[in-house]
């Protein structure tokens, strides 16, 4: 019985919690109907409202739904620009103005981007035969890096750059790798000038108060981010001038001690330095004219050039608006006579190997330029695809003339949605006016002890002499005698203006030369100094210590007279190959000149005699203590004759008979 009671007790215990469990989920279904309910009265005059809409404008929702199925697939996107139009109550229709105006409110304005981005090609053809390539690429942003605000959003420009510019305090940084020597007497003046191998120079903030550290931390990041040897940039090839490399952005800054200058001139360029200066840009290599920068071409040329240019800029006359401004150039000039070139003509996809199909969707403007100034009617070669527009602009204190092809414009690439420009030579190349400033040096003398490094500046104006500032840097292993310093022009001596010398320190600090000459017209002014070569130790040598020792290029800096009036408007919207250096004077422009690096011989002692001494060393122990060693150990045993055949045959005859042997 105690058991039959147990087993009911448990049935209506199952039974009650089954009615628990129905109660509870008719509850729940109860609930979620009531809210469906009230849901679908909440929403049923929206949905009214919505089809009401759709009634009256009809065309409207057709246009969405064709939209809607065109656009592309989530892999299949690209970058492009959002543009945002601003409508007034004035541009809207007559006959919606009344009715929207009592119901609706008038849109807040949409905040424009406060950076922007350009990018350039310009193609001058030289007289030489060779062609000339300058892209200019620019990016602006207003915004401030020196009140400590830290910048989290980047969106054009670069962040790598932006960290740097805040955490060493620069105000102002230019970088420049170079593949190869401009040569101005056969080509002109280059846009951007820099000398062979690796340059930099950068303008700290007055708050720095250990310049040299910033400067050595500051190289050391740099040469991670280009991925170059600019941690070997210190103390000994570091100088600090005093009258050269004024700011080109904001300000006139006269003190000096916040400027740090150092070159590598045996620095070589290659697909390393290009990849991650490619990668700066906004749309990379994938997108604009950056589609082009394929290195295999660019490195099988004549010169090569790349550059990096950090400042801050107006933005208006009265300068109460900057921005920082990142120019990024990259020059190169392809040579008539490369193997494969049999005829005189050029295309952008012999050069490249590559066509152009697109803008830069991020990019403002994007534009090529095509110098025809020698070729205004056609005579000396032929431009194709033929373009109506055409610019002019001040370079160089010339007007020069363009023919520009926008990329923002579909017709511009016509049907097939390619741009191959092609240009063909009709007739022979002429004459061109030699520059009005260029310059050379070379080494003199005989020996390895003493030797003259002699500088040669032209000035090729026919009546018009002008001032010219000559930076000369030379290592310490070059010990100058500066009171053999001599400057002659016409056979005359020319006394210099301004000198600023300071010596060097043995493992230290380089020579710095600094001075201020006059050019008289149409001459040649000769710059000369004596110097003694020290005898490095030998774990200061290089590996390849006979190639010799590099001298960086000497700087010339002036402000040539221009033939037509410039234009000092800084903030007119001018190409950017022509808006680099700032012109504060119509009758003359700014003009930079690098001259050839030098190669000198060091006394260098023999590097293999050590390894003569060895090996020589290593045979006469092998010779001389083996042979005595073998002697000392060598245990001797005396043998006796061995017996005649006559003998052996009788003692086996014996051995045989079983008597003893003789």
């Amino acid at each position: 019985m105690t058991r039959n009671a147990e087993v009911n007790h448990r049935r209506k215990r199952k039974m009650a919690a089954h009615r628990c469990s129905y109660s509870a989920l008719l509850l729940i279904i109860c609930s979620v109907s009531v809210f469906i309910v009230a849901y679908s009265q909440e929403t049923t005059p929206a949905v009214d409202h919505h089809a009401a809409a759709v009634e009256d404008h009809p065309q409207a929702t057709t246009d969405t739904t064709e939209k809607t199925s065109q656009q592309p697939a989530v892999e299949e996107r690209s970058w492009e620009e959002t543009e945002v139009e601003e409508v007034t109550l004035h541009e809207a229709p007559a006959g919606t103005q009344d009715t929207s105006a009592p119901e609706t409110e008038a849109p807040s304005p949409v905040p424009q981007p406060k950076d922007d981005f350009k990018e350039e090609l310009v193609i001058r053809p030289l007289h030489s035969g060779d062609i000339y390539a300058s892209f200019q690429f620019r990016t602006l942003w207003e915004t401030d890096f020196m009140r400590g605000n830290k910048v989290s959003h980047y969106r054009l420009f670069p962040k790598s750059l932006g960290q740097v510019i805040s955490k060493f305090s620069v105000r102002e940084l230019h970088i420049s790798f170079t593949q190869g020597y401009w040569r101005t007497m056969q080509w002109g003046q280059p846009f951007q000038p820099a000398p062979p191998g690796a340059e930099l120079w950068v303008w700290f903030q007055d708050s720095v108060t250990d310049v040299d550290g910033t400067w050595k931390e500051l190289t050391n990041v740099l040469s991670g981010i280009f991925c170059a040897s600019l941690n070997f940039i210190d103390s000994t090839n570091t100088v600090q001038p005093s009258a050269s490399f004024k700011p080109l952005g904001i300000g006139n800054v006269t003190d000096h001690r916040f400027l740090r200058y150092a070159t590598l001139p045996r620095e070589i360029v290659c697909t390393e330095n290009l990849t991650p200066w490619k990668k700066l840009l906004p749309c990379g290599s994938k997108a604009g004219l950056a589609v082009l920068l394929k290195s295999e071409k660019l490195f099988h040329s004549s010169f090569h050039s790349q550059a990096v240019h950090i400042r801050p800029v107006c933005q208006d006359l009265q300068c109460k608006t900057t921005s920082w401004e990142l120019r990024q150039t990259l020059n190169v000039v392809f040579d008539l006579h490369t193997p494969g070139q049999g005829k005189r003509e050029w295309s952008l996809f012999k050069m490249f190997s590559r066509t152009l199909t697109e803008a830069c969707p991020l990019a403002s403007s994007s534009k090529i330029y095509i110098d025809i100034t020698d070729d205004p009617q056609g005579e000396l070669f032929e431009l194709s695809p033929a373009t109506p527009l055409l610019s002019q602009a001040m370079v160089l204190g010339d007007r020069r003339t363009f023919s520009v092809y926008d990329l923002t414009q579909p017709t511009t690439f016509g049907t097939v949605r390619s741009l191959n420009l092609l240009i063909r030579w009709k007739s022979s190349v002429g004459g061109m006016l030699r520059p009005l400033l260029h310059a050379e040096r070379y080494v003199a003398g005989y020996g390895l002890q003493t030797g003259e490094i002699h500088t040669l500046m032209y000035n090729n104006h026919p009546y018009r002499s002008f001032p010219v500032l000559l930076l000369d840097s030379v290592p310490w292993y070059l010990r100058l005698y500066i009171h053999t310093l001599t400057v002659t022009s016409k056979g005359k001596d020319n006394k210099p203006s301004y000198i600023h010398y300071e010596p060097s320190k043995d493992r230290e600090r380089p020579h710095l030369l600094e001075m201020l000459v006059q050019l008289p017209p149409n001459s040649v002014t000769e710059v000369t100094v004596e110097f003694e070569r020290a005898l490095l130790k030998w774990t200061e040598y290089t590996p390849d210590p006979n190639h010799g020792f590099y001298v960086g290029s000497s700087v010339i800096s002036s402000l040539v007279p221009s033939i037509v009036a410039m234009d000092t408007n800084i903030t007119q919207d001018r190409p950017l190959f022509s808006s680099f250096f700032p012109c504060k004077e119509e009758s003359s422009y700014f003009v930079r000149v690098y001259t050839e690096p030098l190669l000198v011989n060091l006394p260098t002692p023999d590097f293999s005699m050590p390894y003569n001494v060895i090996c020589l060393t290593c045979t006469v122990v092998a010779v001389g203590y083996g042979s005595l060693y073998n002697l000392l150990t060598r245990s001797f045993q005396i043998e006796e004759p061995s017996p005649g055949l006559a003998k052996r045959l009788a003692n086996i005859i014996r051995k045989m008979r079983g008597v003893p042997p003789l």
